[in-house]
């Protein structure tokens, strides 16, 4: 049993459109829609529970999954403070029948089936799987506006979602990061911190997460090169 949480949690100030990201229409259809289309359609996905704001409960209830009928989202459960203390309330009600567990970005519409079966297969060789995509760009570390120092690219992944674990093995890294008061970026580094094994694939470059009016833009134009009709 493969289960999805999608973390949709978020307040996104930096839209500045008084507006959520996740609910933003993209082609017609709210952002996070075609976000939970993209695991619905998905064979190896078998639930979706769907973590979203304490306000945002009954509008996504309604305007959302009931609206588009997503059929394997069984739970819409309250966010928290930060994106991990989200993951968290998802994480602490996912099925003991579940063998695998995604946590995939409510604000990353474009992911494929393609990369959800591939992070799901790597699975089996390895504690977590993290899609991302190299860095092209030359990475500098910078302070007060001055650069401390310039980063070896060749090792650098940007890192995306969805993001693969057994489901016991990432509920030991939350209860460990939350009794050590740790707060990652990602999932995957409460893992890392503790020493497994977590194994990087490539994601895409158009597996991108919208955060500014220019990627919503971007993902428009993306979906309608796909053959999406709005």
């Amino acid at each position: 049993m493969n289960v999805a949480i999608i973390v949709a949690a978020g307040r996104s100030s930096r839209m500045k459109l008084g507006q959520s990201k996740q609910y933003l229409p993209l082609l017609g259809k709210p952002v996070l829609a075609h976000t939970l289309f993209a695991f619905e359609k998905c064979l190896v996905i078998d639930e979706v529970i769907l973590v979203v704001n304490q306000d945002d409960m009954e509008f996504c209830r309604n305007e959302v999954v009931g609206k588009y009928n997503f059929r394997k989202v069984s739970k819409i459960v309250k966010g928290g403070k930060e994106r991990q203390d989200s993951v968290y309330n998802g994480l602490c009600l996912i099925s003991p029948l579940a063998e695998t567990v995604l946590i995939h970005d409510g604000a990353r519409p474009l992911v494929t089936s393609k990369i959800i079966d591939e992070a799901v297969l790597f699975l089996k060789d390895f504690d977590g799987v993290v899609v991302g995509i190299p860095v092209k760009d030359t990475i500098k570390v910078v302070e007060d506006s001055i650069i401390k120092g310039t980063s070896s690219r060749e090792k650098l992944w940007m890192a995306q979602t969805p993001q693969v674990f057994a489901p016991s093995i990432l509920h030991k890294a939350y209860e460990k990061a939350k009794s050590d008061n740790f707060y990652g970026t990602d999932d995957s580094v409460l893992l890392e911190r503790m020493g497994y094994k977590v194994k990087a694939i490539m994601g895409s470059c158009e597996n991108i997460k919208i955060t500014t009016q220019d990627d919503l833009a971007l993902a428009g134009e993306i979906l309608k090169k796909r053959g999406f009709i709005e």
